[in-house]
């Protein structure tokens, strides 16, 4: 009999209770929980009261203009598509084992992500990456964190077969998971007017994660002219946003970018002190010499030392060394833990890696600087970033923070205000334990 782990058991029980009570039915909801997701049934009655619409029309503030130039002309959003997509996107059975799904790493009751700091999939193996939202997922330009694929279709076939993910040998393994359900059947026909495939699969989720827009917020109503929308101390963070803090430089909040992100790839030194950069990169460019192709790619960045390497893996390119991409702010409230291998707590640490500069390395993003920002200052930046979850959430919303906030009073472990406040450089403190070691 498969083991499964305690954590799971305990955490999914309790998701279970929270949503369907108690009752006769929560133990059996409960056994089902696997690798900590709560229950795909109870994912979807969550789903249902968000209300994103069935695909016959573009989401809620998302212009019709806008819309038509993100949907690929090869796969046009359809009710049909959505309604696959979905299916898909909830289906245990695209794992061997019955494990995992979609939702188990981009879990509706955690703000579609885990809330984990690295994903777990098929036979409880862990990968070395945070799991990015889902949420408004088809307004940024490139999938992943270090943008190996281009788009929505691709992205939602490469964990299907990554060996620690969802585990499948190959498409065609998934394809035979569900090509015999007479329900599949029919809805590929209407879809898409052919017998299941691979690609179609890719296409059907992708087609599904394009209503998963959730875009209504505080921070809308005031900067539609609203004041009283957000806080005094919000208020005052949006402006630390757009000033001292500097955070506009990667993540612009406009009516043309919704989602506060540059879509670029930056090295902000998250982790930086702790690998040797040059000798991953030598490993990698030995891998990717013997194979660079996208499943490669993907199992490197997931199951290697070489994930640290970021967008290098993709690239091949020096300045990408360390570099990852730009993340979505739109509720960023819900997505915690931070940052691509999931090791900042709270937005509260997030703020005190910036406020130090970062950690110091040789490929160090230029626009990474100390930037002196006061106790104050980090609170009210935080409660700004607060007021950027979507309405349908905000309960969760209100959770998290009182949760962090308590956090934060007792463990800051990325705070460093002598780095801060520039009393130290950057790189002195590296400079003088190499000298040290010289002498």
């Amino acid at each position: 009999m498969r083991h499964i782990p305690e954590r799971a058991l305990t955490r999914g029980l309790a998701a279970s209770l929270l949503v369907i009570g108690l009752h006769a039915g929560a133990a059996s909801a409960a056994a089902t929980d696997l690798h900590g997701a709560m229950p795909v049934a109870a994912q979807e009655q969550r789903f249902d009261a968000l209300k994103t619409g069935d695909g016959s029309k573009p989401p809620m503030r998302i212009d019709p203009a806008i819309w038509v130039s993100i949907v690929p002309a090869d796969n046009a959003v359809t009710p049909e598509r959505v309604a696959l997509g979905r299916k898909l996107y909830f289906d245990l059975r695209l794992s061997p084992d019955g494990t995992v799904a979609c939702a188990t790493c981009h879990d509706v009751s955690r703000g579609f992500t885990d809330q984990r700091p690295v994903s777990e999939g098929i036979r409880d193996q862990l990968g070395r990456r945070n799991a990015p939202t889902t949420l408004n997922a088809l307004l940024m330009q490139t999938m992943f964190l270090d943008g190996r694929a281009p788009n929505l279709e691709e992205q939602a076939k490469l964990p299907i077969v990554n060996p620690i993910e969802m585990g499948q040998p190959d498409g065609d393994a998934a394809v035979k998971a569900i090509a015999g359900d007479a329900d599949y059947q029919k809805m590929f026909q209407s879809a898409y007017g052919r017998a299941p495939s691979y690609d179609d699969i890719g296409r059907a989720i992708a087609a599904f994660e394009r209503t998963l827009v959730f875009l209504d917020a505080p921070f809308d109503d005031f900067v539609a002219g609203k004041p009283k929308a957000i806080s005094p101390a919000a208020q005052a963070g949006w402006a630390l946003f757009n000033g001292k803090g500097r955070c506009v430089t990667c993540h612009a909040l406009n009516p043309s970018n919704p989602v506060g992100s540059d879509n670029r790839f930056h090295n902000i030194g998250v982790a930086a002190r702790h690998k040797d950069f040059e000798k991953l990169a030598g490993e990698a460019l030995v891998a990717l010499a013997k194979d660079d192709g996208p499943d490669a790619v993907d199992k490197l960045a997931l199951s290697t030392d070489l994930s640290e390497l970021g967008r290098f893996l993709v690239s091949k390119q020096r300045s990408d060394i360390g570099a990852f991409k730009t993340p979505q702010l739109r509720n960023i409230a819900l997505t915690g833990p931070y940052m691509h291998d999931g090791s900042m707590q709270t937005l509260w640490d997030v703020m005190d890696h910036y406020n130090k500069g970062g950690e110091a390395n040789a490929y160090l993003d230029g626009g990474i600087e100390p930037l002196a920002l006061s106790e104050t200052e980090i609170d009210q930046l935080v409660a700004f970033m607060f007021t950027l979850t979507d309405r349908r959430f905000q309960a969760q919303s209100d959770a998290a923070f009182a949760s962090q906030q308590k956090r934060a009073k007792t463990t800051r472990p990325f705070r460093d205000n002598a780095l801060a406040q520039r009393q130290i450089l950057p790189f002195e403190k590296r400079v003088m334990e190499e000298g040290a070691k010289e002498n």
